[in-house]
């Protein structure tokens, strides 16, 4: 009897081993897997965010354009001007080319502070003057091939015409309207920051008299000279005409240099029209042929339209205080 007992128990274990190896060959257990992957199969793919367009920001270390020229060569053109002799100063006066200075493209800013912001780099504007008055910056002076550190009020730094308006008076200007007048003194391509120095020494010259520092911009000089007076019209001496032949010789392939603004504007009063000469003003004294009305002080000269007077070139120097000694007042 018990070894009967012992064989049904020996069944009933070895049919639990069955059941249990049976369990562990089976397939369901990766039934999950199999229903997973088939659902994500189905799952539509997710919407597709948008890729907002990337703007590079601008190049503000870049260097400043190359100023714009003709296919025609700078000599070329100087033979087209007319030769004479300059005329005379009288009746030259710096309120007959307008005040200095005016803001005759409307942008908001005079044209002083647009030269600074063409000619300057790293830049600083005083805050309140909508992105306009240049406080400090970097001068890559043309005239001396030198670094010069512009400070608003020290006077290191000009900007020069580089015909001067004297100099245009007596080769032509002094026969064209105000408005005419304007444009030429507010004339991008007749304007350059430079060294204040070398600006006093040039005075009114023209190439027979004076040429910059460095050498190496004596032909640049040259076709800026001549762009603007072909530009205008205005007449060269022969001595002149010699001079900038010379220069050019030296870079025969040398374009002129031409662009800038329009060759007259609008908008603007002439005030020498009244009394018939640059002599007089409703606040400022009657003063010789040639000369600006006489202030009281350099404040009252600025808030009229008049200055800066340079020492060595300008009568109405001596009537104002050079505070710092640098040879220029009513700046």
């Amino acid at each position: 009897m018990g070894r009967a007992v012992n064989r049904g128990q020996l069944g009933v274990a070895l049919g639990l081993v069955a059941l249990l190896a049976g369990c562990g060959t089976s397939t369901p257990a990766s039934a999950p897997e199999t229903l997973i992957t088939t659902a994500a199969e189905q799952l539509p793919p997710p919407p597709a965010s948008p890729i907002p367009e990337v703007v590079a920001p601008p190049q503000s270390s870049a260097p400043a354009p190359a100023p714009p020229v003709s296919s025609t060569s700078a000599l070329s053109v100087l033979g087209t001007l007319r030769v004479a002799g300059r005329g005379p100063k009288t009746g030259y006066a710096r309120a007959e080319f307008g005040q200095a200075w005016a803001d005759v493209d409307r942008n908001g800013c005079d044209t002083r502070n647009d030269i600074l912001q063409r000619d300057l780099t790293s830049i600083v504007v005083r805050s309140g003057s909508s992105g306009c008055v240049v406080t400090s910056g970097r001068l890559a002076d043309p005239y001396t091939g030198t670094t010069v550190i512009f400070v608003r009020g020290a006077s290191k730094v000009d900007i020069d015409h580089v015909v001067a308006l004297s100099n245009a008076w007596q080769s032509g200007a002094a026969r064209w309207t105000f408005n005419k007048r304007i444009a030429i003194a507010n004339d991008p391509l007749n304007l350059l920051a430079v060294d204040s120095s070398q600006n006093r020494q040039k005075g009114d010259g023209d190439a027979a008299t004076w040429l910059p520092d460095n050498r190496r911009f004596w032909c640049q000089y040259a076709a800026r000279q001549i762009g603007v007076k072909s530009k205008y019209g205005l007449s060269v001496t022969s001595a002149e005409r010699d001079a900038l032949t010379q220069v050019l010789q030296r870079c025969p392939s040398q374009q002129v240099i031409t662009g800038g603004g329009p060759t007259s504007v609008s908008g603007f009063s002439d005030p020498t029209a009244n009394s018939g000469s640059s002599g007089s003003s409703s606040s400022g004294t009657t003063s010789g042929a040639g000369l600006d009305p006489r202030f009281g002080t350099c404040s009252a000269a600025k808030a009229a339209g008049f200055g800066p007077y340079y020492r060595g070139r300008d009568g109405e120097y001596s009537w104002y205080r050079d505070r710092d000694g640098d040879g220029a007042v009513c700046e």
